[in-house]
């Protein structure tokens, strides 16, 4: 029952994003995977049909995985990659961000600067598809983001859908790489298979969605079990560039390093922890040298918003009625990264076993402080748990945190799927 909940919510998701432009996909679709666009409510029933189904079907295959099943790890990074063939091939679903990546990667292709120019500046049918919450925001992707994005314009030039395309497709390959990455280095192959190239929930949001947070998770995979094979300088050197390589892609990925990085700050493993932070800190300056510091003005901004559900929404409103807008900021922004450490601390002790290998302690920490941040961090999507769930795949069975990440993954996934188009019903 869980394995077929998991494929007919893959295969909803598929029908939806082929059956585009629909409120639910981008406004264009593309042409190689179609079907005749669906209504506004049919669009809406299905797509959260198709979410439930994946986070039941994903719950059902944890709970059969606790029980001692033992699926093959082959056929369900096969059944992964088919589903994610099929994603890659219809219209984006589930958010209109790739076509801001698009936007930002025809920007810098014409030579401008995506940091300061806006995706609206662009005009035509890049500009139109951009959601109109960011389109005139500059980039809050970092440089290597930008390289990506920039790439795939290259090759799309004045036509919108095959920069989209290209992106789609190399957020794929991402995707799978990372997958049989997870299922190489993992201690529990079916458990790493299942978390990620099989994961329903990941294969709808990060593949059909195609978003930047897969570079990201391949990054977070390849650190981290470089970390737990307790490298060499040279290795951390390799860690340092990784994390630093990570950072270039988004800025949150800051919170691996650090997480990472605790335990050897922790033990007072100084020499290590100096390669490591002087490796990360050297891509990091190389990365963005080029750009210029302006590359972070954005985020200054986009650090500001809360999302909705959020338990910092009160506190928001609070500010309209009560104590100011400003002062409700200001404590929202000195009060999360407490709630997130709290959280992490929590984390840890709940995910604690009798026989914890010392070798994953390192990923064990980096996990809780990221699925930490995916708690309490006033600004909160789906997707950006890529950076979680691989780091929970390294890692052996610990059923609390599995169904609370499967829990907040999938409650974010239905809150967060219109791409930025209004709830029809």
């Amino acid at each position: 029952m869980p394995i077929a909940l998991s494929v007919a919510g893959v295969l909803l998701m598929v029908l939806v994003a082929a059956a585009a432009p629909n409120d639910h996909t981008l406004d264009m679709a593309m042409p190689l995977l179609r079907l005749p666009a669906l209504a506004g409510p049919a669009s809406t029933y299905l797509t959260c049909a198709a979410i439930a189904a994946q986070g039941l079907g994903l719950l059902g295959m944890l709970h059969a995985a606790g029980q001692g099943w033992r699926p093959s790890p082959r056929k369900l990074l096969t059944a992964g990659g088919v589903g994610a063939c099929l994603l890659t091939l219809a219209t984006p679903v589930g958010s209109a961000d790739v076509a801001s990546y698009a936007a930002y990667g025809r920007i810098a292709s014409l030579g401008l600067d995506p940091y300061r120019v806006v995706p609206a500046d662009l005009g035509g049918t890049y500009a139109h598809l951009v959601s109109s919450v960011w389109a005139r925001t500059p980039s809050v992707y970092g440089p290597v983001a930008t390289f990506v994005q920039r790439l795939a314009a290259d090759i799309g030039g004045d036509h919108v859908l095959v920069t989209i395309g290209v992106l789609m497709a190399a957020n794929t390959v991402v995707y799978l790489a990372t997958g049989l990455i997870l299922v190489r280095v993992a201690s529990d192959r079916s458990r790493a298979a299942l978390l990620w190239a099989a994961n329903p929930l990941l294969l709808g949001l990060l593949v059909g969605g195609g978003h930047v947070d897969t570079y990201l998770a391949l990054f977070a995979v390849c650190a981290a079990a470089l970390a737990s094979r307790r490298p060499d300088w040279l290795g951390e050197a390799l860690i340092g560039a990784l994390l630093g390589l990570a950072c270039g892609v988004k800025i949150s990925a800051a919170l691996l390093a650090v997480g990472l990085s605790w335990p050897l700050l922790r033990e007072r493993s100084w020499r290590p922890l100096l390669v490591r932070a002087v490796s990360c800190l050297g891509v990091i300056v190389l990365l963005y040298a080029p750009v210029g510091l302006h590359a972070f003005a954005p985020l200054s901004g986009a650090s500001q918003l809360v999302s909705v559900p959020s338990v910092w929404q009160l506190l928001q409103l609070a500010g309209r009625l009560l104590i100011g807008p400003a002062v409700a900021a200001a404590l929202i922004s000195a009060a999360w990264p407490a709630l997130m450490l709290v959280t992490a601390s929590l984390l840890l002790r709940l995910g604690a076993g009798p026989a914890r290998p010392d070798r994953l302690e390192q990923p064990r920490t980096a996990h809780a402080l990221a699925l930490g941040w995916n708690i309490a961090a006033p600004w909160s999507m789906p997707w950006y748990t890529a950076m979680t769930w691989p780091l929970a795949a390294l890692l052996p069975r610990a059923r609390t945190n599995d169904y609370l990440l499967t829990a907040l993954t999938l409650g974010l996934a239905l809150a967060h799927n219109t791409g930025g188009h209004g709830w029809s019903w």
